[in-house]
């Protein structure tokens, strides 16, 4: 489904990304781990196509096409979706328009008709049920006045209505309470289809008791320079990140 090679990319003539290369299939969930400044935000931000970083080096294909010859507009039509670490608010813009001009704007894009009225709102209730979110921030302007946790049960909810092949998540985990956690978690999980992947990018590994990875990445200084199973996310819980360092700078690969 996404295939990264060599990716290398700079903000402000400063090297971020360094040789990231990473594969995700249909239907699995990638954990990308790693401690702050070490590129995790920068490469959802690439695969997303935000003007943030300049990209120097590498390819990355999305379901078989370039995606870095994407705009943001096309890689979202073509069912990609990110979920920001620090979701913006948007006053004045009501929930309902915002999630019913998204979807028509996906189904035209597919050549399908606009749903009408009474096929959204049913699709909307099913969908807030499903994802566990509470009404009355559906019925509010788009994250206006949300709490942090109720930010990211809103994107949760995106995500259910937009059904996207390849969601990324950006640091979702970053101020949950343990109780927003679990309904984000089950969110996800609850979402995951065989033709769908996940990419979960986070510091800790509290997140991943909730969503089991099938995969997990550690991203150190711009490369990927670890990647097992979930047991490396204990792993990690367990040594910290100073044990890859210190096991980066043994190796001579710093």
């Amino acid at each position: 489904m996404l295939i990264i090679s060599n990716l290398k990319a700079a903000i402000n003539e400063k090297n971020i990304l360094k040789g990231v290369s990473l594969e995700v299939k249909a239907g699995e969930i990638h954990a990308i781990m790693g401690p702050n400044g070490s590129g995790k935000s920068t490469l959802a931000a690439v695969i997303a196509g935000r003007d943030l970083a300049r990209i120097t080096e590498g390819t990355v294909t999305f379901m078989g096409k370039n995606l870095l010859e994407m705009t943001p507009e096309e890689r979202a039509r073509q069912g990609l979706f990110l979920g920001f670490q620090y979701p913006i608010e948007i006053p004045g813009v009501s929930m309902m328009n915002f999630m019913k001009t998204a979807v028509n704007e996906q189904r035209k894009y597919k050549g399908l008709d606009p749903l009408s009225a009474s096929d959204f709102l049913k699709i909307m209730r099913e969908k807030k049920e499903l994802v566990g979110i509470d009404s009355k921030l559906t019925n509010r302007s788009v994250n206006e006045g949300f709490s942090g946790g109720e930010k990211k049960k809103n994107e949760i909810f995106q995500m259910a209505m937009l059904e996207p092949k390849l969601a990324i998540l950006d640091e979702t985990d970053s101020g949950l309470d343990i109780d927003a956690l679990r309904i984000v978690a089950n969110g996800v999980n609850k979402l995951k289809t065989p033709d769908s992947s996940v990419i979960v990018i986070t510091h800790y590994q509290r997140l991943l008791d909730f969503i089991i990875p099938d995969v997990v990445h550690v991203l150190y200084d711009g490369r990927i320079v670890r990647t097992a199973g979930k047991e490396l996310a204990l792993e990690l819980e367990d040594k910290g990140y100073d044990w890859i360092r210190k096991e980066i700078e043994t190796s001579g690969l710093s």
